[in-house]
């Protein structure tokens, strides 16, 4: 014991999902079976990406990495989310309850990073067709899929370090489904303005970055196609950006309705709802929206099932 109602936490206990006893199965065969799709799904785009020559290209790299990403963040806190509802043992060591918060914070900006190289790709592609393969080398795909990794493995290294020097209090039951970061600042007792700071301003830039740099991609696809208005032309855009769009709506859409406008009464049955959507429920929709809207993929996967 530290004194101030402080004390050395060995563990951790996340309150879950409010959901009453009588629909604990119901809700545990709902959540095994949208993980079970989501890892299914995700192995399937990235093995037919694989096999077929003709998938050997920037946008179709840049999709088997979003859906390994896709696969590992939704592998974060599912498996331990249906482990609780199974046993009905919440409780989670201090040290696995970091690792957690490190992995959702990695895997959440990466994929926020491999939508931006996605973006940069269909820019490109529309913008300066003719330059393509040189602009969009294996190299540079390479160097962009790299420094996302980097870049995401010290924000969240960041973060689970500047967690690690704070005091938590005696009451160590987190109102959340997984080890939260906001969530977890506000048990500590000890001061995390710089926590905080940290969050304003790297976070921001971890997400309202490239958030802005998406929409300053599709601007400029959208004004080039209005320059040469043509229906091929707009077809073309929605058949090859559509798919693109829709993921960037789905993840960007959840994270500002839960970050960057809050609720009045800071409603916790809201922010689980809005985590739930961008941890379990998008990388679930993501293989379907690029398998069933896009032309290749449906192709690839036709030929493969053969």
């Amino acid at each position: 014991m530290t004194g101030n109602n402080q004390t050395i936490i060995s563990e951790f206990f996340l309150l879950g999902l409010p959901i009453p006893p009588e629909h604990q199965h119901l809700f545990y065969a709902l959540f095994l079976t949208m993980y079970l799709t989501t890892v299914l799904g995700n192995l399937v785009i990235i093995i037919v990406i694989r096999l077929d020559s003709h998938l050997h290209t920037p946008m179709y790299f840049f999709l088997s990495n979003l859906s390994f990403s896709d696969l590992c963040f939704s592998s974060v806190t599912v498996p331990k989310l249906l482990q609780n509802m199974k046993s009905q043992v919440s409780s989670i060591p201090y040290a696995a309850c970091l690792a957690q918060t490190y992995f959702f914070l990695f895997f959440a900006d990466l994929e926020s990073f491999l939508l931006v190289a996605m973006a940069y790709d269909r820019y490109v592609a529309i913008c300066f067709p003719l330059h393509y393969s040189s602009i969009m080398s294996p190299k540079l795909c390479v160097s962009l899929v790299v420094l996302s990794w980097v870049l995401t493995m010290s924000h969240a290294m960041l973060h689970t370090l500047l967690l690690t020097r704070l005091s938590f209090c005696e009451n160590s039951v987190i109102p959340h489904f997984f080890c939260d970061l906001s969530a977890l600042l506000k048990l500590a007792c000890s001061d995390i303005h710089i926590n905080e700071l940290m969050i304003l301003i790297i976070g921001g830039l971890v997400v309202i970055l490239p958030f802005l740099l998406i929409i300053v991609s599709y601007t400029r696809i959208i004004s080039s196609i209005l320059k040469v208005p043509s229906t091929r032309g707009i077809h073309k855009v929605f058949s090859t950006c559509g798919s693109h769009l829709s993921v960037v709506s789905l993840f960007y859409g959840t994270i500002i309705g839960l970050y960057l406008c809050p609720s009045a009464n800071d409603s916790t049955l809201k922010d689980t709802v809005m985590s739930i959507m961008y941890t379990v429920v998008t990388p679930m929709l993501n293989p379907f929206i690029y398998s069933l809207r896009n032309k290749d993929m449906k192709g690839a996967l036709k030929q493969c099932f053969k």
